[in-house]
């Protein structure tokens, strides 16, 4: 699911970040520059890992900015195709389902393709739409809203923003942006799908199902012997 890329750029420090020592002032750098951003074919970029090497800063004419090569490894989120994740259902529609890990929202489940068969849209009595499988005849099983869910990484998606350009004077802008990175996934394997559907019973609640079990058969033998001491 994670990685880590050895990156080379110039980083640049502010005069406000000069009463810090010189190692923090880089990494509080290199995190607000990288952090929880998409480099392209690389993955989504978590944490600064480590420094590898820097080079002497060189202060920028007229602006006081320091100016600092420096060779550093990020933690980047990159899951390979086959992997199988955690996550929670964000939304529905009649395209598929859409999965949310925390910190990244872009993982798409297209349906009913990659859902187990055969998988419906349909509208609940709250009348809300949600898909589900029909497991058994009469028998729905629901992929609601906010439920935790394991899936698969079928495939991912890179697409190159250019920067926007400005319209021109009565022009219409698109205010759809796509994703510069999206996870296809499916969720039609033994063991996928919402967790609840697979949850093994507690090993305390089989503990106590095997009392209950000893102790009634212990009530029975009780009973049997009382039985034959008054028949004797």
């Amino acid at each position: 699911m994670y990685i880590i890329v050895t990156i080379a750029d110039l980083i640049q420090i502010s005069p406000q970040d000069f009463e810090k020592r010189s190692a923090q002032a880089i990494e509080d750098n290199i995190n607000a520059k990288y952090a929880d951003k998409v480099i392209h074919r690389v993955g989504l970029c978590v944490a600064l890992y480590d420094i590898l090497q820097t080079s002497e800063g060189l202060i920028g004419h007229g602006t006081g900015i320091v100016n600092v090569n420096v060779d550093f490894r990020m933690i980047v989120f990159r899951p390979f195709k086959g992997e199988i994740l955690m996550g929670k259902i964000l939304s529905a529609s009649d395209m598929g389902i859409r999965i949310s890990m925390g910190f990244f929202d872009d993982i798409f489940v297209p349906a009913p393709a990659m859902l187990f068969d055969p998988a419906k849209y349909i509208m609940t009595e709250d009348g809300e739409w949600v898909w589900v499988w029909e497991s058994a005849p009469e028998n729905l099983l629901y992929f609601d809203v906010n439920e935790m869910v394991r899936f698969r990484v079928e495939a991912e998606t890179w697409t190159d923003l250019s920067p926007e350009k400005q319209p021109a004077p009565g022009e219409e802008v698109e205010t759809y942006r796509r994703s510069p990175y999206e996870i296809t996934a499916s969720m039609q394997l033994s063991g996928l799908g919402p967790a609840l559907w697979w949850k093994e019973p507690d090993e305390e609640e089989v503990a106590e199902d095997e009392e209950e079990m000893d102790g009634g058969a212990e009530d029975m033998n009780g009973d049997v012997v009382d039985e034959m001491d008054e028949g004797a």
